[in-house]
């Protein structure tokens, strides 16, 4: 068992001792800490005045964080990091370094390279919250996993949501002071890692330390069904982030072009990328009883229809936000199954190692579609502009649909593929 669980190894079908408890824990400490990833994209507009941003540095505000969570993962990956050491303190260790690379940002002024750099380190730090969070999670839950990795990407996303939701508190100035922002959210990442230091234990279902093993970070795609699996969340991360970075300014873009109120643009912004929380746990829960497969497949096939429409709508700002809304419900509603079916598919010894590498994989690949939007819109306008990110979802639902007919595939979901 493992050495920093306080509670026996369970065998038997009643109530796991303090599970309710450390999945409350953990799923906070994930919310409070992910609040770090769009800390500064939610504040573009007033860096952008401050300092004169031109487009690509404003998209590297958000691009940073991806490379650098990439970087800091394929390293967990390969050391096998978060298999072999204890997950509590890596997730710790991760929210704290973090918060102190965001709050520099606020406190030394950097100017945009230096924030690019900070925002890079910040990405690196949270590549230890959420492949341990989710590992975390999985200690906990066996039959009810989809629901828990559910629960977790639900904080993960409301966590993101958060710093909108900072930007549209009433300001004298129209929009709040970005320092105040950062600073908010980095002390809710230092909170996150009090949380997860000393209040949260690794669970009865965690395997034991694996011996160090490099090369199985790159097994996750050599054996077929944990390749579909991962080629349908690299369907899903296609289109994620490059959604939840784009989305909030189209809904400004289209306020302000309707003469509607900017601070209701950036309410509805933070309930886009937030709503996604509450489709990730009733996803959880109707996947760990329907199946991943169909839960994923019927996830990718609406959230892939919302960016082929909801450009179309831009000069309707109401009708644009429902839109987006129902968008923001599907377009994460997927994420936990894929993980939850690599940690039921692959070497349940280093499900931290698979992991790992699985969101590496597909954080590289949102670095694509957050880059291409701009000119997309520059050519094609709001409009159109988010149609190519329709690809992803096709693509991943195709593989998804492959890996169901897979005997291996019974393995997922306690028999429902």
């Amino acid at each position: 068992m493992p050495s920093d669980s306080p509670y026996p190894v369970h065998h038997a079908t009643g109530p796991i001792p303090g599970k309710a408890r450390n999945l409350a824990l953990l799923a906070s400490a994930e919310l409070l800490a992910m609040a770090l990833w769009f800390s500064a994209s939610a504040v573009t507009p007033q860096l952008t005045l401050e300092w004169n941003l031109t487009p690509a540095q404003s998209a590297w505000l958000t691009m940073s964080v991806q490379l650098g969570f990439v970087v800091g993962a394929l390293l967990s990956a390969v050391l096998n990091l978060a298999d072999r050491l204890d997950t509590r303190y890596l997730f710790a260790g991760g929210a704290l370094v973090g918060a102190v690379a965001n709050a520099a940002i606020a406190l030394l002024d950097p100017g945009p390279g230096g924030t690019i750099i900070l925002r890079l380190i910040t990405g690196m730090m949270l590549a230890g919250v959420y492949p341990s969070g989710m590992k975390l999670m999985a200690s906990w839950c066996k039959t009810d996993r989809g629901f828990g990795i559910g629960l977790l990407v639900g904080a993960l996303t409301l966590g993101s949501a958060l710093p909108h939701l900072l930007n549209a508190l009433p300001a004298a100035s129209g929009m709040p002071p970005w320092r105040g922002v950062l600073l908010a959210t980095s002390g809710l990442a230092l909170l996150a890692a009090l949380i997860a230091a000393l209040g949260v234990h690794t669970g009865p279902f965690a395997a034991k330390a694996p011996p160090f093993d490099w090369r199985y970070a790159f097994r996750a795609f050599a054996h077929r069904p944990t390749r579909l699996a991962n080629f349908g969340y690299l369907g899903h991360m296609w289109e994620l982030y490059a959604m939840w970075t784009w989305v909030p300014l189209l809904l400004i873009a289209s306020f302000d072009a309707a003469g509607w109120a900017p601070a209701g643009a950036r309410l509805a912004g933070f309930a886009v990328v937030g709503i996604g929380a509450l489709g990730a746990v009733l996803a959880g829960f109707a996947a760990d009883r329907l199946g991943r497969t169909t839960i994923t497949i019927l996830s990718l096939m609406v959230s892939g229809g919302c960016a082929l429409i909801a450009g179309l709508f831009f000069e309707s700002p109401g009708l644009l936000t429902v839109i987006c809304l129902i968008w923001g419900f599907a377009v994460v509603a997927d994420s936990a199954q894929f993980s939850a079916a690599i940690s039921e598919l692959g070497d349940p010894r280093y499900v931290g190692t698979a992991l790992t590498i699985q969101t590496s994989a597909g954080f590289l690949l949102t670095l694509v579609t957050i880059q291409v939007i701009p000119p997309l819109l520059d050519s094609l306008g709001w409009r159109h502009g988010f149609m190519i990110l329709a690809l992803g979802p096709a693509f991943g639902a195709y593989s998804m649909w492959l890996l169901r007919g897979l005997p291996e595939a019974r393995r997922m979901a306690s028999g429902n593929r």
